[in-house]
């Protein structure tokens, strides 16, 4: 049966997470705009920037960032910024600024993006009614892998990225074994995994009230490239 907004909703005030399948997401997204130039969405990940912040791994982790804005007026995209962290969420990269290579016009223009925005608005701002604007941030990332080099897209380990929600779509996958997400409570508890293979497939997160990572990526041929490309959006009441 189709996944409604009321059911996520209350999954996510009940249990803090949700993963929803491709085809339910793609229903549940519908609702606002177009997917109708996803495949152009879906290619511009091959275009991303190494991590250059990440000197063990930034090689095998590309990506691109933006930050957008969200009143009851509309979604805005802001000046190109850095992206930070305290060292409370990331002890990896904390207390530091991160200028990625940003977004490119035609991305955040496009209609996919649009629509995956304005889903985020509606899903996040129906569980804070009183947010009157959120400041996005939005993450390209693809993380590759080599025969004897895991592909790490949570190197800093099982965090919280310090924000109120967090959106992980799956964009595209190729030749990858593993990249399970893990929910865990404060102490650690495993609460639910899911493992990303489809388009459109999805791991929405209530940031203050649990953890997420992702386990290590493998290519299943090591003959042969392989990516696992993810769009991380995230909202923070301003």
């Amino acid at each position: 049966m189709p996944l409604s907004p009321d059911v996520l909703q209350h999954a996510l005030q009940d249990a803090g997470f949700r993963f929803v399948e491709g085809d339910a997401m793609r229903g549940l997204l519908k609702a606002f705009g177009t997917l109708s130039d996803w495949s152009a969405f879906a290619e511009s990940w091959n275009a991303l920037e190494p991590d250059t912040y990440l000197a063990s791994v930034g090689l095998h982790r590309r990506r691109r960032h933006a930050v957008f804005s969200a009143t009851p007026e509309g979604i805005t995209r802001e000046a190109h910024q850095p992206h930070y962290q305290s060292r409370d969420y990331n002890s990896l990269q904390g207390g530091i600024e991160r200028w990625f290579a940003p977004v490119l016009p035609q991305v955040a223009d496009s209609a996919s993006l649009r629509c995956i925005l304005q889903f985020c608005h509606a899903c996040f701002g129906a569980l804070a009614p009183k947010a009157t604007r959120w400041h996005i941030e939005l993450h390209q990332f693809r993380i590759e892998a080599r025969p004897g080099e895991p592909g790490q897209p949570t190197p800093e380990g099982i965090h919280r990225d310090g924000v109120d929600y967090v959106l992980v779509l799956l964009v595209d996958r190729r030749n990858i074994a593993s990249g399970t997400t893990t929910i865990h409570a404060a102490d650690g508890t495993l609460l639910g995994s899911f493992t990303l293979t489809r388009p459109l497939d999805a791991a929405l997160v209530d940031d203050a009230r649990v953890f997420h990572g992702v386990t290590p990526v493998e290519p299943e041929d090591p003959t042969k490239p392989s990516h696992r490309d993810v769009l991380v959006v995230t909202f923070r009441q301003r």
